[in-house]
């Protein structure tokens, strides 16, 4: 992806969470250029992954297939003494999907919190990790239901879903009905190890620098002098 194309979505995505009423915490206002010189007392955010991050699952169509985060919270896995939880905020376009995947270690509920409808389209995954054509149990906002494999659930503003374990989930902005503000809230997330995707996809896009950077992506933070 080019950076001014990473520059102006992060930028939508600032005013869009604002607007929705979320306030990001101080970190995400931090110019590029100062990174380079925080001490260690950053290091929970550099370590664990927080703030700005964009993807286009490596396929280089992110207005098609892509997805904006911030991650607010996060753990680390590999230490017993940090968080065991992790909290995101995203924003979704209309028809702009994420790919199916599911984790094998997270737990999460993923909940619009604003702006339009977000679809959701669920499968169970089967003993050889692949789509199974088994009905689907599902819990949206503490109700228990079952749906066919595939089906397609509409989750409106305030609704939100629970993936369980090895739940194969995509998601999109509903078509008409404007971009999604997604809140997600989950177990410690691990994005390097824990995303199994049902067709092979990247996770961190690689940038052609075609400007300066407004803000350092996640996976970009320099070492504390």
């Amino acid at each position: 992806m080019k950076r001014s194309e990473i520059n102006r979505c992060l930028k939508e995505a600032a005013a869009a969470f604002e607007a929705a009423g979320f306030r990001l915490p101080p970190f995400a206002s931090i110019p590029a250029e100062v990174w380079a010189s925080l001490g260690h007392e950053y290091d929970e955010i550099r370590r664990n992954m927080l703030g700005w991050d964009i993807t286009d699952f490596g396929r280089g169509k992110f207005q098609e297939e892509g997805l904006l985060l911030f991650t607010v919270r996060n753990g680390d896995v590999n230490d017993p003494a940090s968080k065991t939880y992790a909290e995101k905020l995203m924003l979704v376009r209309e028809g702009q999907i994420t790919p199916m995947h599911f984790h094998w270690k997270k737990m999460e509920d993923i909940i619009n919190r604003g702006g339009g409808n977000l679809l959701v389209q669920v499968y169970l995954s089967d003993e050889n990790e692949r789509l199974s054509e088994a009905d689907v149990p599902v819990m949206r906002d503490g109700v228990r239901s079952v749906v066919r494999a595939g089906t397609v659930l509409r989750l409106t503003p305030g609704e939100s879903i629970t993936m369980q374990r090895g739940l194969y989930h995509s998601f999109w902005g509903e078509p008409g009905c404007g971009s999604v503000v997604v809140g997600e809230v989950s177990m410690v997330n691990d994005d390097v190890h824990d995303n199994r995707f049902l067709v092979p996809a990247g996770r961190f896009p690689a940038v052609e620098e075609d400007e300066a950077p407004w803000r350092l992506l996640c996976q970009e933070y320099p070492p504390a002098p």
